[in-house]
Parts: C-alpha cells; structure tokens; sequence
C-alpha cells in the first residue's frame, strides 16, 4: 500500500555524477543538500530519502530540488538499487509488514 513514485535515471556529464526524476516533489521550489558525514536532523520526505539513500552506502552527496535528485557517488560505486529506495518512499506497507487493523487503533465496532 501507498503510492510508488515513478523514478527515471539520467546520466550526468560528471563522471560519478546520477541524476533522478520522480513525478513527484519532494522539497516545493527550495532545495536540500546532503553529506555523507553529516546528521540528517528532519522528518521531511527529502530527510528520510537522504538517509534511505545513505543506509544503502557508496555515496558522497545528494542534492534534492524539487523532484530532481542529484547524486554523487563515491569512487568505483554504483546505482545498483538506488532506483528501488527512491521509487519505494512512499509504500508503506511491503513484504511481511501486517495491515493495521480498526482495532490496532482503538476502535470497537458496536453490535
């Protein structure tokens, strides 16, 4: 359940350099940018992706301005992968994970 997001990779003129868009906006008309070395303190969408796309390893930077995604990776990296964390964001419910139910959230239905 929840909304996959259409991810289209392009390549960048820069060596190492990968561009990604999604048919949707992450960050409105501002941008974020990202380090590998750096605490990713917010909650917004780009947060979470910046530290979904980290978790994964091999990447120096990201920079994310409203539904482009630029990423640097590191030397002899890859993009295997990437396309899945971006397009998965929104899903919330995947393999193994159980449905909340009415009663999960305190409702009891009268008879």
């Amino acid at each position: 359940m929840g909304q996959p997001v259409t991810v289209i990779e392009k390549p960048s003129s820069q060596s190492g350099v990968i561009r990604f868009e999604i048919n949707r906006t992450l960050t409105g008309m501002g941008h974020e940018r990202y380090l590998a070395n750096q605490t990713i303190e917010g909650d917004r969408p780009p947060d979470e992706l910046a530290r979904r796309l980290f978790a994964r390893g091999g990447i120096e930077g990201i920079h994310i301005n409203s539904n482009l995604i630029t990423v640097t990776l590191e030397s002899g990296a890859n993009t295997e992968g990437l396309l899945e964390i971006i397009g998965s964001l929104y899903t919330f419910y995947g393999e193994g994970v159980a449905v909340p139910t009415h009663a999960d959230f305190g409702y009891v239905e009268e008879e």
